[in-house]
């Protein structure tokens, strides 16, 4: 039985259903006072065209949090199939993200970019919401790089029920 009202919801109960949403995985990257800043983001959403204003949320437990609180902008780069790896990288220990020099490149502005990484924007922050314990993250998009020529290198990654997936066209 679904309850009417918020009181019978457990918290395991809502992250099991969320389990089954499928979401593209974006890694955000900034500039933090001690050096390069980054995370996992799989709730990352197109927020309007005119602006041009994107989300993500951000738990207020995350070692990032307060590094994206002073920022002035980020990067966000959308993961294909073949970049497993670098959501892994950016879901662990903060320590040990940015250790590999190969994986990445700063901006002139100073942000971290990820190599290999067809499509990433940048975005100046526009809005930072607490709401409940998360933070809802705004951005205004100022830059979109954008390697694929209309003709993706590589599937979108995807996160859905604890794994990584990529998409398959459906005939029809």
């Amino acid at each position: 039985m679904v309850p009417d009202d918020l009181s019978g919801i457990t918290a395991e109960q809502y992250r099991a259903s969320m389990r089954h949403y499928p979401a593209g995985v974006t890694v955000v990257t900034l500039g933090g006072a001690d050096g390069p800043v980054g995370f996992t983001a799989t709730s990352f959403a197109s927020l309007s065209l005119e602006p041009p204003l994107v989300s993500f949320n951000i738990a207020h437990t995350s070692s990032s949090i307060d590094a994206l609180r002073k920022a002035d902008s980020v990067v966000i780069h959308f993961l294909g199939e073949h970049q497993q790896h670098l959501a892994h990288r950016f879901s662990r220990t903060a320590a040990d993200r940015f250790t590999d020099h190969s994986l990445w490149t700063p901006l002139d502005t100073g942000e971290p970019v990820l190599h290999g990484t067809p499509i990433w924007l940048r975005a100046t922050m526009h809005s930072l919401i607490d709401l409940g314990d998360h933070t809802l993250a705004v951005g205004l998009v100022t830059r979109v790089h954008d390697e694929t020529n209309e003709s993706p290198s590589a599937a979108p990654l995807l996160y859905y029920n604890g794994e990584y997936h990529r998409p398959t066209k459906l005939d029809g």
